[in-house]
């Protein structure tokens, strides 16, 4: 066997032993398991980083990298972009230590597509099938306001006393959104919650979903224009990975 085509088995070899691994898998591991040299084992994993095939969690382990995310978009777009989204959804996660959410407009709604939970006892519940009013929500409001879902008409439901029902308000409510970046949900669905959400670009500039913070009222009231700008980085950012998938 010649020394490339050897290189490119080698390659081949670790990632297929990460894909099918069923967490990230550390170097230490791959060359472990793989039974090839140090040196060997971090430049094949360069290679495979530096191509897409592979990427890194925050912790340093190896996962499957965008470029299958990419390949899998001709068949599941929404677990293609879960894929995509992950370590943008981590990174907010390890700052704020809230419940982080991807979500994605389907018809009048948002479904929750991927979750990250709190790292606090008192903590945002699992919102994975829970069906809240778009009003109600950050994310719905920055979907709302980006365009990507169409805001009922008439008077809204009223979830709390804080809810904003009237459609003129409502109306108000989502420009500040569209100046600010990110919407904001202060007890609008239930007491003692807040919620920041920022709408994520597509790759044809076409709003694709929204990532949003939610927590107790009484940890975020006092930081939701900082978080805010956090998640709206981490959307752009996000927005500008899936315009280079195509």
């Amino acid at each position: 066997m010649s020394q490339g085509a050897q290189a490119v088995d080698r390659a081949a070899s670790l990632l297929s032993l990460v894909i099918h691994a069923p967490e990230p898998v550390t170097a230490g591991e791959l060359m472990e398991s793989s039974g090839l040299a140090r040196s060997t084992v971090s430049r094949l994993l360069m290679a495979l980083e530096r191509n897409g095939l592979l990427e890194r969690d925050p912790e340093g382990a190896f996962r499957g990298g965008a470029l299958f995310a990419h390949y899998a978009t001709r068949f599941d777009r929404t677990e293609a972009l879960v894929t995509v989204a992950q370590p943008y959804l981590e990174r907010i996660a390890d700052r704020t230590g809230e419940t982080v959410n991807l979500g994605v407009p389907r018809g009048d709604s948002v479904v929750h597509a991927a979750q990250i939970d709190s790292r606090f006892v008192v903590g945002a519940t699992s919102w994975m099938g829970i069906d809240v009013p778009p009003h109600c929500s950050a994310l719905g409001k920055a979907l709302y306001a980006a365009g990507a879902l169409q805001l009922p008409v008439g008077q809204l439901e009223r979830c709390t006393s804080r809810t904003v029902v009237d459609p003129d308000q409502m109306q108000a409510e989502l420009a500040r959104a569209r100046d600010a970046g990110f919407a904001v949900a202060s007890e609008e669905f239930e007491e003692g919650l807040d919620a920041v959400a920022a709408p994520v670009l597509g790759a044809d500039d076409v709003v694709v979903a929204a990532i949003g913070v939610s927590g107790p009222t009484f940890r975020l009231e006092s930081q939701l224009d900082e978080i805010g700008a956090l998640v709206l980085d981490q959307a752009e950012r996000l927005g500008r990975a899936l315009h280079k998938l195509g």
